[in-house]
């Protein structure tokens, strides 16, 4: 007897999905070469501020906390430019390319061209918020591409595999080449003429991930992928006030991400690690070391983790993965109340429990970012099925509008919490005598946020009913009703 044929989950499910190839879901995780170089280089935006623009301190904190707030503002606002775009080169690689020149052009002038040229807080400000417009844009657009790529429940979490690899690998490299290879030779120091480099190989490394997005991409870039399955209608505001107020996915998914981001972002402050790896452990470069090794194995998770979401769908993937993270961390927690944490900087066995720990630990939350980027997709598919409209930049941008808001507050409780046990005035340095105030607050925002915030995921997606088997009666439903569509169209030629 012969091998009995095996099913594709079109013929499992009775839908007929749309897959994306290999290649194109590499090329469009290359969108990893923009976003997250771009973000390694807007890291030293306080240098440039100080350095090329004479801004104090105290100012460079109120300007990129106003400025992650009108980050958030602009997501909506250019969800419905997105929705109005339609070009004879389509509507993806336009927005994808105009968002990039546009923030390039802010990053070159405001790293480069002006600095250092007399210019001060007005030409600053101005700058960063241009290269703000621009990133959203090119950001918005990459983040509805998963839903328009692919509705195969099996090949979703795929692209948040490649996705997540890239996007810990790029930065990793891009911290390598900007910090131990272009820094040395300016003196080790962030001066004019290392930051006009930084910004020029930068942007070079970004210029090459958004033209091979685009060529992954433009498959997907006509109208019968994002259209609708209803007459269209100009978009309103009051369109997108209808898809936070009834689309409960959404609204669940908002609530598990924003509780999840504030707490891990508060917990990887620089202060907060400072705390953790300089003072509480010891030895600052170990720490970071071991932490780091212990990362690259983890990014293997990501893959079994898109195998689980899958088979269980993404749902289940977020509470299952979600679960094991607060065990680890609770475990973690435990681990450094028991011990004596400054023996991990030196090889034994508490050194190698708490690689492993980190390693687990990260591992979880890979798992639970390639479902994160599957469920995001089903919202999308969701919303079609539920009004009709094809809005993926609505659902993205409304989510990315409260989650920027919440987590523009990281840095505001990170420099709270250190201000309360006596760092007024003053930062915590490296090798710094251990107090059990310094100890306490750190277990709290390191492990404690964390898995509070994961109570909440689990709160938040308990009441959420998309399943994978509702997932699947949704694609029905859409097929079904783009069936009869073309139908009526037919009819009315006929």
């Amino acid at each position: 007897m012969g091998k009995e044929k095996k099913l594709t989950q079109s013929e499992i499910d009775g839908v007929q999905y749309r897959r994306a190839k290999l290649w194109q879901i590499i090329l469009y995780s290359c969108n990893a070469m923009v976003g997250m170089t771009v973000y390694s280089l807007i890291g030293m935006a306080s240098y440039s501020a100080s350095v090329g623009y004479g801004i104090s301190t105290a100012v460079i904190g109120i300007i990129l906390t106003c400025t992650r707030i009108f980050d958030g503002v602009t997501d909506p606002v250019l969800a419905i430019i997105y929705d109005k775009v339609d070009t004879k080169f389509g509507r993806l690689r336009v927005l994808l390319l105009g968002g990039f020149v546009i923030e390039a052009i802010a990053l070159l002038a405001m790293f480069d061209v002006f600095s250092s040229k007399g210019h001060g807080i007005v030409v600053f400000t101005l700058l960063y918020v241009i290269y703000v417009i621009g990133y959203t844009i090119t950001n918005m657009t990459a983040q509805t591409l998963p839903a328009i790529m692919t509705n195969d429940p099996k090949q979703r979490p795929t692209i948040g595999v490649w996705q997540t690899a890239f996007n810990y690998l790029v930065p990793m490299i891009m911290t390598v080449i900007l910090n131990m290879v272009l820094l040395p030779k300016f003196g080790g120091t962030y001066n004019q003429e290392f930051l006009s480099a930084a910004v020029r190989v930068s942007m070079i490394v970004a210029a090459a991930g958004i033209v091979l997005v685009c060529i992954g991409i433009s498959e997907y870039d006509k109208p019968e992928y994002y259209l609708g399955i209803k007459k269209q209608e100009p978009l309103k505001v009051k369109d997108m006030l209808d898809v936070l107020k009834e689309n409960k996915p959404l609204q669940a998914y908002i609530v598990a991400q924003a509780s999840d981001k504030i707490a891990q972002q508060t917990a990887s402050q620089a202060v907060i690690t400072t705390m953790l790896f300089g003072i509480i452990i010891g030895n600052m470069s170990l720490a970071t070391m071991l932490s780091v090794i212990s990362m690259l194995p983890s990014i293997v998770f990501a893959g079994f983790g898109a195998r689980y979401a899958g088979k269980y769908g993404s749902k289940n993937a977020i509470v299952t993965w979600t679960k094991i993270c607060m065990a680890v961390a609770v475990i973690s927690l435990v681990f450094f109340i028991v011990i004596d944490p400054g023996t991990i900087s030196t090889f034994g066995f508490t050194m190698i429990a708490y690689v492993i720990l980190t390693l687990v630990l990260n591992g979880a939350k890979m798992c639970v970012t390639t479902a994160d980027v599957s469920f995001m997709a089903d919202i999308i598919d969701y919303e079609l099925d539920r009004s009709g409209r094809y809005v993926p930049a609505v659902v993205t941008g409304t989510y990315s509008f409260i989650d920027k808001l919440i987590s523009s507050l990281a840095a505001l409780i990170a420099t709270g919490a250190v201000a309360i046990i006596g760092y007024t005035n003053t930062m915590p340095q490296p090798n710094e005598p251990l107090t059990t105030p310094i100890f306490v607050v750190t277990m709290i925002i390191y492990f404690g946020m964390p898995i509070l915030g994961w109570i909440v995921t689990l709160i938040a997606m308990k009441n959420c009913k998309l399943t994978k088997e509702e997932m699947v009666q949704v694609q029905k439903r859409i097929e079904a009703k783009k069936n009869e569509m073309k139908e009526k169209v037919i009819k009315e030629y006929v």
